[in-house]
């Protein structure tokens, strides 16, 4: 198969909108700084990508699920990733739930591996939650990396 090059704007199927560029990169077209403790609004979550350098714990609330769903047009069936990055922070992340947003059977019931709701600091300071929703206004989450 040969190599091909990509330009231009893509959205995926989970509304995620970014730019491919060289051999199939996707580079994040937006993101959203969380730098002290606050609920996200559905708007920075979106976004797919947030960020943290803040020196202090910061414990980062997810929104609602009527206000995700809302923004980001869900079903029953839509998956969702959520990518949080603290490797510019000097301290944890600590992700939190909201209204009808749940920590998924997966994250109960492993807490060490896929309920693990801290995310360090520094060069390990990456993680991925994966948000399913059971409806258009509530949605459990897992941590997938």
């Amino acid at each position: 198969m040969a190599n091909t090059t990509f330009s231009g704007p893509v959205i995926s199927t989970n509304g995620f909108v970014g730019n491919l560029a060289g051999s199939g990169s996707v580079t994040h077209a937006t993101t959203a700084a969380i730098n002290a403790t606050a609920t996200a609004t559905a708007s920075e979550v979106a976004t797919g990508w947030i960020t943290s350098t803040s020196a202090a714990a910061t414990t980062i609330t997810l929104p609602t699920g009527t206000l995700l769903g809302t923004q980001l047009r869900a079903v029953r069936g839509t998956v969702f990733d959520l990518y949080i990055d603290n490797t510019a922070g000097a301290n944890v992340v600590t992700i939190a739930a909201a209204t009808n947003g749940v920590l998924s059977s997966a994250g109960v019931d492993s807490a060490t591996s896929f309920g693990d709701l801290t995310v360090a600091s520094g060069a390990t300071g990456l993680a991925r939650f994966t948000l399913m929703f059971s409806s258009a206004t509530a949605y459990a989450f897992t941590r997938t990396a």
